[in-house]
């Protein structure tokens, strides 16, 4: 087959051989090979499934077959970008807006000529399939290769998993569980072969399974608060779960979990004399200044401004 070259093109479908998935490497691990360095950041679960944010050296080299797919998003100054698949080659350009898609098991060569700053999550194919069947759709999924593909709505909710990487281990892992869901979504909807219709969803939830999952939210314990133990104490799947608890509050579980704690920390700053260092330590905040760009984004102010003006 004679090469096909797609110039300015944002998208070619993988033409590459497939290897059996026990060939596959975890995308974490395949990308430290290639990108010769470590993440930024990173945060995966037991799978590998997980997101990472990566600042690397040009790239010239073969990206070999992975378990799962690999979704980025770009954060950099504008360049191009070629990748080779089979007998095919897609140049894209990089910028701010645009995603990059990698289906699990394909393989292809880069040529990246500038340095790169990419959040990548890794995605596996089971969680498309659960996301799709929890939205009642039965359309095939058959992931489509992206090469620098517009799409700002994927783009910025990757990124915004950048900055929450490290801090508050509960408030980040609720975090990136909803993120991965949604993130699913949005590629079943937008990087398919074909559109993937969705259900809408009616109603928030009953009173009494609002309050458990509220209570489980505001326990100090060690209560698991993961989506996977909310939904299930709820009787719904994490997607409908999630729909209905917002539905209910008007927040998702994790913007609610986020602002309830960040309201403790002010009947703290108030209340007592504890400092501001000791505050986000008891909320379970990494260091503080994750907990004062937290309570700023929510109050406008610092949390020393704020407690010298209510004293």
């Amino acid at each position: 087959m004679s090469n096909r070259i797609l110039r300015h093109s944002s998208e070619v479908l993988s033409t590459a051989s497939e290897v059996g998935p026990d060939q596959r490497r975890h995308a974490d691990v395949e990308m430290a090979r290639v990108l010769h360095t470590k993440p930024v950041r990173m945060a995966l679960d037991a799978s590998g499934a997980g997101i990472a944010h990566w600042q690397h050296e040009p790239l010239h080299d073969v990206v070999e077959p992975m378990s799962h797919h690999v979704i980025m998003a770009y954060n950099g100054s504008m360049q191009r970008i070629e990748r080779r698949s089979g007998g095919s080659v897609a140049i894209g350009t990089f910028r701010p807006g645009v995603v990059i898609i990698i289906p699990e098991g394909s393989s292809s060569r880069w040529d990246i000529p500038k340095p790169v700053d990419v959040v990548q999550l890794y995605l596996p194919h089971a969680t498309l399939e659960r996301v799709a069947d929890e939205a009642n759709t039965a359309t095939p999924i058959n992931l489509l290769e992206r090469t620098g593909h517009p799409d700002p709505v994927t783009s910025r909710l990757l990124l915004s998993a950048a900055d929450v990487l490290e801090g508050n281990e509960a408030l980040d892992a609720l975090f990136r569980q909803q993120l991965t869901d949604l993130l699913a979504t949005r590629v079943l909807a937008a990087h398919t072969g074909s559109p993937t219709p969705f259900q809408p969803t009616v109603g928030g939830l009953a009173p009494k399974v609002l309050l458990r999952a509220i209570e489980r939210l505001r326990s100090d314990s060690d209560a698991d608060v993961s989506l996977e133990a909310l939904a299930s104490d709820a009787g719904l799947s994490r997607f409908h779960f999630c729909r209905a608890f917002k539905e209910s509050t008007g927040l998702s579980p994790h913007a609610w979990l986020r602002q309830h704690r960040l309201e403790q920390a002010m009947n703290m700053l108030r209340d007592t004399d504890e400092s501001v260092v000791s505050v986000a330590a008891a909320l379970g905040y990494s260091s503080q200044t994750a907990f004062a760009a937290a309570f700023r984004k929510l109050t406008g102010e610092t949390p020393s401004d704020w407690r010298r003006r209510m004293r």
